[in-house]
């Protein structure tokens, strides 16, 4: 499945002109010509402008830009391309559209591509490793200029795979060190620092929800690396019984889950779910049998999609830097897409992150300084 990032609304207004599309119509097409006359700059501007060119000052890049997006201008990729050897597209490879994270991660990818003049196809692999291979192998290659590809169906043991000709920074947490830039999250440290908010509050039988049985690279067994890491430092045993396996990552996954615990009775007074999706499952079926949150269980989940702000209670999580991994990745590819970065080793970049606490844990109890 391919979504286009360049659909725009059907009516475009400018100071000059009224241009309809619709339906094949094209009937007074914005120019660069246009774009040019509303940014005043010259036409070669605009063109540097969207072909990326690095020399341009950042206010009359914005000028630009902005002129392109008032008057709905769409480049001639096939022209360009002809011209430039760049189609000025960018292909992102996601796992799922369905998980609320990729989806916002594809959101705020296409946001960063478009600032710099950049269409972006999303392709989604269904984390599967032939899929993987076959986008990545595959014709479709040759329409991009660059990829950004979220692993998951392929392991560390497969980096060469990934060795292609065309331009590609890795995201996610599956292949470390390899023959790519790669930008991913503070996995382990952030799994850390959200199970540290419920030990906190004096949590001390903590569900480990979302595990995936025998990983260690990969998302999960760097967020359940984390949560071992709190507990050790908190001098709160390791209990096997409260690490919960999943298959996937998604609500349904997060519900079934809780309610094999819950029908387990298995005790427990907190919940480091590893995404916010199986926190919001596990919570809701929590609920339905009669547990208070966070009175009788405290939650906190990992990602901070948009959903976690209007449930109730509000969704404690993590915020993982998903703005900076975007705005970093589409960076990092245009520079090796426009040889700026020519030379250079693979990159490796870990992006920042925050704690958010809501309501399903409750406010955290006010340190105070030792004397």
């Amino acid at each position: 499945m391919w979504v286009a990032a360049s659909a725009r609304s059907n009516d475009v207004t400018s100071g000059r002109k009224t241009t309809i599309l619709s339906s094949g119509e094209d009937e007074m097409a914005i120019t660069m010509r246009d774009v040019a006359e509303m940014a005043a700059v010259s036409i070669k501007t605009v063109s540097n402008v969207i072909n990326d060119h690095p020399n341009i000052k950042p206010e009359t890049r914005s000028r630009v830009l902005s002129a392109i997006e008032d008057l709905g201008y769409q480049p001639n990729l096939s022209a360009r391309g002809l011209r430039s050897g760049r189609t000025g597209v960018i292909s992102l490879i996601i796992p799922d559209l369905k998980n609320a994270y990729f989806a916002e991660l594809a959101d705020a990818v296409m946001t960063a591509a478009s600032k710099r003049g950049q269409a972006v196809i999303i392709e989604q692999s269904g984390g599967e490793r032939e899929r993987e291979l076959q986008i990545l192998r595959g014709p479709r290659m040759r329409m991009v200029d660059g990829v950004l590809y979220s692993v998951l169906g392929l392991e560390q043991e497969d980096a060469d795979l990934i060795n292609i000709p065309t331009p590609i920074v890795l995201l996610g947490e599956r292949i470390f060190n390899g023959p790519a830039d790669h930008v991913t999250m503070q996995n382990v440290e952030a799994s850390q620092a959200a199970t540290e908010h419920l030990l906190e509050l004096g949590c001390t039988r903590l569900l480990a929800l979302g595990a995936h049985p025998g990983e260690v690279i990969g998302s999960a067994g760097l967020r359940l690396e984390g949560y071992r890491r709190a507990l050790n430092r908190a001098s709160v045993p390791y209990r096997e019984e409260l690490t919960v396996d999943v298959q996937t990552w998604h609500r349904a996954d997060g519900a079934q889950a809780m309610r094999r615990v819950l029908g387990s009775g298995l005790a427990f007074d907190g919940v480091v779910a590893f995404n916010d999706s199986l926190a919001l499952g596990a919570m809701s079926v929590m609920q339905d049998a009669g547990l208070k949150v966070p009175d009788d269980v405290a939650i906190i989940g990992f990602d901070d999609i948009d959903e976690t702000r209007y449930s109730l209670p509000a969704l404690s999580t993590v915020d993982p830097g998903r703005q900076e991994i975007a705005e970093t990745a589409v960076r990092m590819l245009l520079e090796r897409i426009n040889g700026a970065a020519a030379g250079l080793a693979p990159r490796e970049f870990e992006s920042s992150f925050k704690v958010i606490a809501r309501g399903s844990s409750g406010r955290v109890p006010v340190k105070v300084p030792h004397s």
